[in-house]
């Protein structure tokens, strides 16, 4: 069976490599985006804090990618033994990407549909 824990260490040091490890901020936690002042439909850059030192973080970009996950945790899920601490139910997806958008002046659509992981004979996955 194909556990997706198991391929982000993997993809993790493939981006470090590619990207140079000085350009990775791990364990920032983004509370703010920034909204670009010369385009009031834009966003500049964002605001965090980091998770284990006493460090604060203001990041100027030419672009932002909001990738902070969905809302999982807004339901219980239905899964049960060893599913339900799987990957697609990460304990991250806050929803706090949501309200930073929204925020930002971000137009938030498509709230009316729910994840359902797909099931069938001897698996569980997030395919459905």
């Amino acid at each position: 069976m194909i556990n997706g824990e198991s391929y982000k260490p993997i993809i993790a040091e493939a981006a470090k490599m590619a990207i140079g490890e000085e350009n990775i901020y791990e364990r920032v936690f983004i509370f703010e985006l920034l909204k670009d002042k010369n385009d009031p439909n834009a966003v500049a850059g964002a605001v965090g804090f980091s998770v284990r030192q006493p460090k604060f973080y203001v990041f100027k970009a030419k672009a932002v990618l909001l990738a902070t996950g969905g809302a999982t945790l807004l339901f219980r899920p239905r899964s049960t033994g060893e599913a339900a601490g799987r990957t697609w139910y990460a304990i991250f997806d806050t929803g706090s990407g949501y309200h930073m958008g929204l925020k930002a002046g971000a137009k938030l659509t498509q709230f009316e549909h729910r994840f359902i992981p797909f099931r069938f004979k001897d698996g569980y996955g997030p395919v459905g």
